[in-house]
């Protein structure tokens, strides 16, 4: 009997998943780029999301992010084989598709360097970082590389990612509102869902609006996401914020409502990207969740 070739998990570092996470399930990273300032740093490596907060307060400027290039990816797969030891192949997720050049730059160099499996996760943050941990389970239970790219791909809509927004300045700095309509947010307390379409590769639109104080627009936002779906997998949920230094309300109130409302075997409770979390602004929350069924 020929052994099955060794499987690496691989992920854009934007899958947004905790450090014992990503120890636990063996997924190795790749950063993206931050520009802010005049300087370029790689996202939670050596720039904190808190750090680009600060600093659009202090100044009103927002960075830039640039995608992983060619070279960068080729870099990290060839580290990654050079640490295995051993003939393998690598499955890696990048960000969704319609976010970022990521995935046109990885499939370029997964045909350079071949058994490079590249999965256009069609999502973005602890979504994509779902995708990474079943796909992680599939290795251990022996998958192939060409199993694992099968089974994400033919999934990839049952993976769901959504946030509200407590804020509508930084939508507003980055272009993605007006003026007017961020005025009027504010004057009538308006927190926005943003949802992401698995449908078109992670593009993001505007879901359910809310109004009130955020707490409670949250509370609602959790139900009513929870509520949408009727084939849930109640393995495990992430709550993820856009910052670390989040009151402790937020974060309870929805673990209340999950332990209470629903079977969700584990709850995950993660950091955003600088490269996710710098469009959105602080005390953003969002559960991301898979189902078993694609649908929106």
């Amino acid at each position: 009997m020929i052994a099955s070739m060794k499987t690496i998990i691989s992920a854009d570092r934007t899958c947004d998943l905790t450090e014992e996470l990503y120890a636990q399930y063996r997924i190795k990273t790749v950063p993206y780029h931050i520009i802010l300032g005049g300087n370029q740093y790689s996202d939670n490596v050596d720039i904190s999301i808190e750090e680009v907060f600060d600093h659009f307060e202090k100044h009103g400027e927002l960075p830039t992010t640039a995608a992983v290039n060619v070279g960068e990816y080729i870099e990290h797969f060839n580290n990654l084989r050079e640490e295995a030891g051993e003939p393998c192949e690598i499955v890696h997720i990048t960000l969704g598709s319609a976010l970022t050049a990521s995935y046109k730059n990885c499939c370029a160099a997964a045909e350079e360097l071949g058994g490079i499996y590249v999965v256009d996760s069609c999502t973005l943050s602890s979504a994509s970082g779902l995708q990474a941990i079943d796909a992680s389970r599939m290795a251990a239970e022996g998958k192939s590389a060409q199993e694992i790219y099968d089974y994400l791909n033919s999934h990839i809509q049952c993976y769901h990612a959504s946030f509200v927004v407590d804020t509508m300045e930084y939508l507003k700095a980055g272009g993605r509102c007006s003026s007017v309509a961020a005025f009027a947010a504010s004057a009538l307390s308006i927190k926005p869902s943003i949802v992401v379409d698995g449908f078109k590769n992670g593009a993001m639109t505007t879901g359910k609006i809310y109004r009130g104080k955020f707490t409670k627009a949250l509370a609602r936002y959790v139900r009513d996401k929870i509520a949408q779906y009727d084939d849930i997998d109640w393995c495990c949920c992430m709550l993820t914020s856009s910052s670390a230094n989040v009151d402790e309300e937020s974060p309870q109130i929805i673990l209340d409502i999950l332990k209470s409302e629903t079977q969700f075997e584990n709850y995950y409770i993660t950091q955003a990207s600088c490269t996710i979390g710098s469009h959105c602004g602080p005390r953003t929350w969002g559960i991301l969740f898979k189902t078993y069924s694609n649908s929106l």
